[in-house]
């Protein structure tokens, strides 16, 4: 597939600078940036470790909500 784009000069010259010194061609450079931010917004990739996903809590501590009833109003300073 081709497909056909028009960048702003200064992302156009950021593309070749950094193609050249990762001694890589503009086309490879492109392609990879593309992969890596499609992998990272899929479902499948995560920013969470394995260890923070698969945390149960505690089945015993009570709710956070039903604490919601004794927390105190934010304070409102005074505008004028």
């Amino acid at each position: 597939m081709q497909i056909m784009i028009d960048l702003p000069t200064d992302l156009e010259q950021d593309l070749i600078r950094q193609a050249a010194q990762l001694n890589v061609p503009l086309q490879t450079l492109i392609l990879e940036t593309l992969r890596q931010r499609t992998q990272a917004t899929s479902g499948s990739a995560s920013l969470w470790s394995d260890v923070v996903l698969s945390y149960k809590g505690i089945p015993d501590f009570p709710a956070f909500e039903s604490y919601r009833d004794d927390l105190l109003p934010p304070c409102e300073s005074d505008l004028f």
